[in-house]
């Protein structure tokens, strides 16, 4: 069974290394931290890799332990979570490559199994659930500040409880963890409601440009590095643009697109009810989830636009 082999292989590990995915969200921050304050109870000596950390998880526990680089060039074991591709390992695929043992942990249907093992469920709304699983099968407690973290990464990733992908065991999971004295309105109120002044700026900036496409079904809008320059944004300051456009009536997918400096764009996709956006942004080298998803596309804007738009309308009905 593969949760034998990964509890098999974390118990020999002399060094571990945890990482995630580039431009991390909080399943992403969530799990890692989880999973990093399991490993030190266990007397683990354990880093976690997260480059750049948006500001707004900082309440995490753990989170001052978060190093940019790791400290070895060879760890005995490397972790993936909620990461489906090597490629988007936050420029740090060496220290998964060079370990001598790779685990992947994850919920993406495009997972493309790079690890070694390999506890994949695309099924569970969030990586930070499957670690549920992995912890109680290795009768680690979940106590009240591991539990913090399953929940941050469980109610960002579900974008607090609303999306499709929720299972009847989530609330069961999430019930355990308020026993367990983890605050989830304040959790909730954290990383989905309190914006900055200048998140508000991108956001209004955003909106302003926002159109809406072939009878209303898709909203497009974007931002430019400049604006971002402008504004001073941090990592992260950007989430959530991309809601606004599929909450309004009668969209079923949403685009929008961030300028990144090195050229091109980030995009970020979402949809309603029939569009796998995964299988869209597979078009152009990215991949996610069938309601979110996200690639990059290095092309002027109009172009970039006009190829995004096209190939989305080829799902619509």
């Amino acid at each position: 069974m593969i949760l034998d082999n990964i509890v098999e292989e974390i118990s020999k590990a002399d060094d571990i290394v945890i990482l995630t995915h580039e431009t991390p969200d909080g399943d992403a921050i969530g799990s890692s931290l989880a999973l990093y304050g399991a490993l030190k109870g266990l007397d683990k000596k354990v880093d976690v890799v997260i480059p750049e950390c948006p500001e707004v998880y900082n309440f995490l526990p753990w989170h001052e332990d978060i190093k940019k680089e790791g400290k070895a060039e060879k760890y005995s074991l490397a972790i993936s979570l909620d990461c489906s591709d090597i490629k988007r390992l936050n420029g740090f695929a060496k220290y998964f490559e060079n370990a001598k043992v790779k685990i992947v942990i994850d919920h993406h249907g495009s997972n493309t199994m790079f690890g070694d093992y390999n506890f994949v469920n695309p099924d569970s709304p969030a990586c930070a659930q499957i670690l549920v699983t992995l912890l109680e099968y290795m009768g680690i407690e979940i106590n009240k500040g591991i539990g913090t973290c399953i929940a941050t990464g469980i109610i960002t990733d579900t974008g607090g409880f609303r999306h499709s992908t929720i299972k009847p065991e989530t609330f069961e999971f999430v019930a355990e963890l308020l026993n367990k004295g983890v605050n989830i309105s304040s959790i909730y109120r954290k990383v989905l409601q309190i914006i900055s002044m200048k998140q508000f700026e991108i956001r209004r900036i955003a909106l302003d440009k926002m159109e809406f496409i072939e009878d209303g079904k898709i909203a497009f809008t974007y931002i430019t590095n400049q604006e971002q320059k402008d504004l001073d944004l941090g990592i992260g300051d950007h989430e959530g643009i991309v809601e606004f456009g599929r909450d309004v009536e009668g969209v079923e997918v949403s685009i929008f697109m961030r300028e990144i400096p090195e050229g091109g764009y980030k995009v970020s996709f979402r949809s309603n009810d029939y569009v796998n956006v995964s299988d869209v942004c597979l078009m152009f080298g990215g991949g996610g989830h069938p309601r979110a998803a996200g690639c990059t596309i290095n092309l002027p804007l109009e172009q970039a636009k006009e190829k995004l738009v096209a190939q989305t309308k080829n799902y619509l009905k």
